[in-house]
C-alpha cells in the first residue's frame, strides 16, 4: 500500500479539520464513568499536534452498537468530559451530527478550539455510508484527517464517504499503526514469532497464510488451539472446533512444515466442565483431556515451552488470549505472555482487541513497542487486505 499523506503534510491553521477518531471506549453500567482511556490517550498527538497547529478541531466517533437510532446511554458527552479533563481544555459536545445546530458551534469554533460531535451511529446512514450523510459531514470541515485504525475496514459514511469529498490524510495514530505493522510485513527482524490464541481460527486464516512466508514460528494457544489439536487426533471434550475449517488447519500444519516453520501447539491445557467462575478445573496433557470438560487455558508445561520459544526471537506479534482471561482461574497462560512480553528485548506488537485489553488490564501497554488499537483492522490488515478507509487518503507520491 502507497504512504499516505499525514496532518504534518497539509496547512491546518486556520482550517476547520474534521477528525475520525475511536472513542468507542468501555463504560460501566452503574456509574456511567468510562473504565478505560487508552482509546482517547491513543489519538491525544493528533490533536494536541491540531491544537498547537492552530486548526478548528471537529472530533467525530461512535461508541457501541445504537443501530442507528439514539440511546441516551451511549451519548458521547461523557467523552467531552473525560477529554476535557485530560487535555486541560474545554472541549464542547453537541447533540446531533448535523443539522444547523451543529452547523452554528462549528461556526463559532476559534483557532485551537475543540468539538465532538454526537455518535456517528444514531444515525442510520453512517453505517450504509448514504452519499447524502456524508455530505452533510463533509459540509462542516475544509480536511479530513482519519486517526480511526480500529474502524478502518468499515466503508462507513466517516471513514469513506466524508474522506471522498474533502481533502483527506492520516493522523499520527493511524500512520503509526500503518508503519508498525506495515515492518512485520516488509522487514520483521529474526527470528519473528506469530503467537495466536483467541476462539476462533476463522478470523485468522487469511493472516496466517499472508504471513506464513515470514515468520520462523507459529505458536497456537486459546479456544482456537482445538481445532488444530482435533485434526491431530487428540480428543478436545467439550472444546469449540470450527468443523468446517477442519481441512484448512490441516493445510496450515502442512504448510508449516513445508517451509520448515515451527509449529508449537499447547501439550498441557487448563479444562473446566463449564466456562465460569467457581467451576470445577484440572490440568490435564493434551492426550487426556476428558470428554465431559473444555479447554479453558494453556498449562504450565505448555507456557514454559512459548516462553523458551520466544526468549529467542527478536520480533513478536500476538493476537488473541492464550484462554478465558476474564476468569481469573482462566488467565494465567495470558498473563504469563503479558509478563513475558513486558520484559522481552524483542520488537513486541500487540494486535489490538481483547489482547490489548489483556495488555492493558495488567498496566503493561507501555512496556510493549507497539499496542494497536483495531483488532479486526489488524487482522485484515496483516492479511494483506486493502483497508477502505486508508485506500481512500491521499498518496504521499
Amino acid at each position: 500500500m502507497a504512504e499516505k499523506l499525514t496532518i504534518r503534510d497539509v496547512d491546518v491553521g486556520g482550517k476547520r479539520v474534521f477528525v475520525r477518531v475511536d472513542f468507542n471506549v468501555p463504560i460501566d453500567e452503574g456509574t456511567g464513568e468510562i473504565t478505560d482511556v487508552s482509546r482517547i490517550q491513543a489519538v491525544l498527538p493528533t490533536i494536541e499536534y491540531l491544537i498547537g497547529q492552530g486548526a478548528r478541531i471537529i472530533l467525530a466517533s461512535h461508541l457501541g452498537r445504537p443501530q442507528g437510532k439514539v440511546e441516551e446511554s451511549m451519548r458521547l458527552a461523557v467523552v467531552s468530559r473525560r477529554l476535557s479533563q485530560i487535555l486541560d481544555k474545554h472541549v464542547a459536545a453537541t447533540r446531533d451530527c448535523t443539522g444547523a445546530e451543529v452547523e452554528e458551534a462549528v461556526a463559532t469554533l476559534k483557532n485551537g478550539d475543540v468539538l465532538l460531535l454526537e455518535n456517528l451511529r444514531f444515525y442510520p446512514g453512517e453505517e450504509k455510508n448514504d452519499p447524502t450523510f456524508a455530505e452533510s459531514l463533509a459540509r462542516l470541515a475544509d480536511i479530513y484527517v482519519d486517526d480511526a485504525f480500529g474502524t478502518a475496514h468499515r466503508s462507513h459514511a466517516s471513514i469513506v464517504g466524508v474522506a471522498k469529498l474533502l481533502p483527506a490524510v492520516a493522523g499520527l495514530l493511524l500512520e503509526k499503526e500503518l508503519r508498525n505493522l506495515g515492518g512485520l510485513l516488509k522487514n520483521p527482524a529474526h527470528p519473528f514469532a506469530a503467537l495466536l490464541g483467541g476462539a476462533k481460527v476463522s478470523d485468522k486464516v487469511a493472516m496466517v497464510e499472508n504471513i506464513m512466508g515470514k515468520v520462523d514460528c507459529l505458536l497456537i494457544g486459546g479456544g482456537m488451539a482445538a481445532t488444530f489439536l482435533q485434526v491431530l487426533k487428540y480428543e478436545v471434550g467439550l472444546s469449540l472446533v470450527e468443523k468446517d475449517l477442519l481441512d484448512t488447519a490441516a493445510r496450515l500444519i502442512a504448510q508449516a512444515k513445508e517451509k520448515n516453520i515451527r509449529l508449537l501447539l499447547p501439550v498441557d491445557v487448563v479444562v473446566a466442565d463449564e466456562i465460569k467462575a467457581g467451576t470445577k478445573v484440572d490440568v490435564v496433557s493434551v492426550e487426556d483431556i476428558p470428554p465431559d470438560m473444555r479447554i479453558a487455558d494453556i498449562g504450565p508445561q505448555t507456557i514454559k515451552i512459548f516462553e523458551e520459544e520466544l526468549l529467542r526471537c527478536k520480533t513478536i506479534f500476538w493476537n488473541g488470549p492464550m484462554g478465558v482471561y476474564e476468569i481469573p482461574r482462566f488467565a494465567e497462560g495470558t498473563q504469563a505472555i503479558v509478563r513475558l512480553l513486558a520484559g522481552s528485548q524483542a520488537k513486541t506488537i500487540i494486535g489490538g482487541g481483547s489482547t490489548a485489553e489483556a495488555v492493558a488490564g495488567m498496566g503493561l501497554s507501555e512496556k510493549m513497542t507497539f499496542v494497536s488499537t483495531g483488532g479486526g483492522a489488524s487482522l485484515r490488515f496483516l492479511s494483506g487486505e486493502t483497508l477502505p478507509g486508508v485506500a481512500v487518503l491521499l498518496d504521499k507520491a
